[in-house]
């Protein structure tokens, strides 16, 4: 940064303009020209009124038709209502004053024909929109533009609107900016992005594509700009990526290499001792993750896969070749119930291989090892039993939840990490594990949540990415359908249709948002459920059961957001035990017995409801979210989940998941009030589409936005990045990605690019530094 972008406002502008710029987190000359414009207004087109949405703040060009004002009828007072139009539609805006004298300048300026920019939040009032007390501006009134260039950029210039408050509304944001891009030079805005890298992508400078942003002669220069700003985000952003990349290739790992071809170890039984074929993508898979694991530099890979692909068999292998070498491994789950269903899944895939035995000297018998689990809920004895365990050696695989982080847990050798669900993780906790190593261990990390390309560039770009598509043979497939809530006839029928399901020796699963009846939900993230914000520290120990993954306020089809009612519109979401209640006295679910799962239950409780559902004593299950990932029982082959449209199309993917996979064919209902043209009912008619985890993903991504790409799977916090959009950029971000490699590759500390290494600095965050330091 330079001195002039370093310069606070206060010292910049007059006090009130500089704390109204503060109302928008502005605080330097730099916050201020990195404030870019939302979208650009024609001087000449007014905006489309029709598309504005209730509880929306808008800046909106349009003109007055007609003004009228009268004394309230019953209060003292004058109210004037004004109404603009572009052309087609039509917008109420309502003033309010002590007297008719009060509002006599609105009066007289707000006559039909006037044309100018008015801002405010949308409101409802008796099913008309209006704007209440709105800001504005009219076009041509030197009292609010300060010159005659200024009155000439309104009359034929692009007008920028920019993100507004109350107080300080878009157009007093353009002239403060005016006001600082008339004394700015050149040399006061430092470029990161390098000369040679600007020429070769045909590229302005950083000072003049500023200029074009928030002054354009055209769309075009303006649109140029743009362009230039997306390439910088994305390139400081890998830029960074690279070096961490650098940084990782240089550490010290123990290398982990296979057992010598005719020399027998747990891998080779284990391979010949499995009842199914892997598919070719396993084979694939398992080979690169064989080569790095036999490096003496610590492997840093991604498995993503679509559901059932096989995850957990891959990672498996690459486990037991850890335990052949000598080593432990750490496998960390984000709830117990996923824990617990991970150590039943290995120990059924090991078989005799998991009896007993220790990893290291004579006492290791044959070729077996064991399976330790540790949770936080584990009784004093146990968890003493499974501490032991890892100390030694004698577990050659742990699996765990946050108590795998406890200073108390250590390990013999720790030479892989596996974590699964990464989205549910903060960097503290998985940079506590990996401390146990002794030596930096081999890292794989695990998401069953399909990652579009574009954002496995970004938020996981210093890792190697494996990808699995394939579905094991024998899959069934599932059937999606969307169930109108609160129909009769629909209701009945998806009840009977589970009826069915229970009767011909199948299970099924009913999914709620919450627990309690009288509970609000917790919001969560929309890069995942169980997001890392808020949860570092100490949470650490927490394992994050029932943590519904809703979109946030505002985003397409949320609560409150646009698309679906309020949320003081909409019924109360459903929950666990008013639902298994309920059902308890269905005729169509008579006789069944009724099972219940949540995360406030106590560990052995769910192990127990786990047990009978999967054995058929209770085969329907009432549960939140607990059982999105990982839980496997195949004979579930129906889900009913209510309030579908309140899920985001990943976390709805993943409970699907949960059925149809053993040779019988699933059947998900989507139980939802949303209404049909709205992004919520959207969401809910791609999921009945398609099972491609991966087309999902992408819409999913196009509907939330991206969030912020380094943040989304670590905090879910709004976007640092202000321009870039990682579906829409692809090839832009692939370009960035190369050029920051080379300019990396030719000095890894930055020490030639100063300008590029203070803007990793000032763009990233104290927690995304953490993400790229201490991944």
């Amino acid at each position: 940064m330079s001195e002039r972008t370093d310069e606070r406002l206060e010292r910049a502008f007059d006090k009130r303009t500089a704390t109204a710029l503060g109302k928008l987190g502005l605080t330097t000359v730099g916050d201020l020209l990195g404030h870019y414009p939302r979208r650009y207004a024609d001087p000449g087109a007014l905006t489309d009124i029709a598309a504005l949405e209730v509880g929306e703040h808008v800046t909106i060009l349009a003109r007055v038709e007609q003004a009228t004002v009268r004394a309230m009828r019953n209060r003292k007072g004058a109210l004037m209502e004004v109404v603009v139009t572009d052309g087609s539609s039509r917008l109420s805006l309502t003033f309010f004053g002590k007297h008719r004298g009060s509002l006599y300048n609105h009066e007289k300026r707000l006559v039909p024909g006037a044309k100018g920019l008015f801002t405010g939040t949308v409101g409802l009032y008796r099913g008309t929109r209006q704007l209440t007390h709105p800001d504005f501006t009219l076009m041509g009134e030197e009292s609010d533009l300060d010159s005659d260039e200024a009155l000439l950029e309104h009359a034929t210039k692009p007008i920028p609107i920019y993100p507004a408050a109350a107080g300080i509304p878009s157009w007093k944001v353009q002239g403060a900016l005016r006001v600082v891009l008339d004394t700015l030079a050149d040399a006061d805005v430092p470029d990161p992005v390098p000369d040679e890298v600007r020429e070769r992508q045909g590229l302005p400078g950083r000072a003049a594509a500023l200029r074009s942003l928030h002054r354009p002669a055209t769309l075009e220069e303006a649109y140029r700009a743009r362009h230039r700003m997306r390439f910088e985000e994305a390139f400081v952003l890998q830029a960074a990526l690279a070096q961490r990349r650098a940084r990782t290739a240089a550490e010290d790992a123990t290398a982990r290499p296979p057992l010598p071809a005719g020399q027998t170890g747990i891998l080779a039984d284990f391979d010949a001792s499995l009842p199914f074929t892997l598919t070719d993508g396993q084979r694939e898979v398992g080979e690169e993750i064989a080569d790095e694991l036999a490096r003496p530099r610590p492997m840093h890979r991604l498995l993503q896969g679509e559901v059932g692909s096989g995850k957990t068999v891959v990672a498996l292998r690459a486990m037991l070749q850890v335990v052949d070498a000598g080593g432990q491994a750490a496998l960390l789950a984000p709830t117990e119930v996923l824990a617990a269903q991970h150590a039943r899944t290995l120990r059924t895939l090991l078989g005799p291989l998991a009896d007993a035995g220790t990893l290291f000297g004579a006492g290791r018998t044959g070729t077996s090892t064991q399976v330790a689990l540790l949770t936080g809920s584990l009784g004093a004895k146990a968890r003493k039993e499974a501490l032991l365990r890892a100390a030694s050696g004698e577990a050659g695989i742990v699996v765990g939840t946050h108590a795998l982080l406890s200073e108390q847990v250590q390990f013999a050798d720790l030479g892989l990490v596996v974590v699964d669900e990464q989205h549910r993780f903060g960097v503290e906790q998985r940079d506590a594990l990996r401390a146990k190593g002794r030596v930096s261990p081999h890292l794989l990390v695990m998401t069953a949540t399909p990652i579009p390309r574009t954002v496995a560039m970004t938020v996981f770009g210093d890792l190697e990415t494996s990808s699995l598509t394939q579905v094991p043979a024998g899959r069934a497939g599932i059937t999606t359908v969307a169930v109108p809530a609160g129909n009769v006839r629909w209701t009945d029928r998806t009840w009977a249709r589970v009826r069915e399901e229970v009767d011909a020796g199948r299970r099924a699963y009913v999914v709620c948002a919450r627990i309690h009846p009288d509970e609000e939900p917790a919001p969560g993230s929309g890069a995942g459920s169980g997001s890392s914000a808020g949860r570092t520290g100490r949470a650490a120990a927490r394992d994050f059961d029932d943590v519904p993954e809703f979109l946030d306020p505002g985003d397409p089809g949320g609560p409150g957001g646009p698309g679906t009612a309020g949320a003081a519109d909409r019924p109360p979401l459903r929950a666990v035990l008013e639902v298994a209640e309920e059902l308890r006295g269905r005729p169509e679910l008579a006789g069944i017995e009724i099972g219940v799962l949540h995360g406030q239950l106590p560990a052995d409780q769910k192990d127990a409801a786990m047990a009978a559902f999967a054995s058929g004593e209770t085969p329907v299950l009432v549960s939140t979210t607990v059982v999105e990932v990982g839980v496997d029982v195949p004979e579930a082959t129906a889900m009913v989940i209510f309030d579908a449209d309140r899920f985001g199309i990943s976390q709805l993917h993943q409970l699907r998941g949960r059925v149809g996979r053993g040779s019988d064919p699933g059947l998900c209902l989507l139980v939802s009030d949303a209404e049909p043209g709205t992004p919520a009912h959207a969401r809910l008619e791609a999921m009945t589409q398609t099972t491609d985890g991966f087309k999902l993903a992408n819409l999913d991504l196009e509907l939330r936005s991206e969030g912020d790409v380094l943040g989304a799977a670590q905090s879910g916090r709004a976007s640092s990045l202000r321009l870039l959009r990682v579906v829409k950029d692809a090839g832009l971000i692939e370009e960035a990605r190369t050029a920051a490699a080379d300019v990396v590759a030719a000095s890894p500390d930055l020490t030639e690019f100063p300008e590029l290494a203070a803007a990793i600095r000032a763009q990233l965050d104290e927690d995304q530094e953490e993400f790229l330091e201490r991944t």
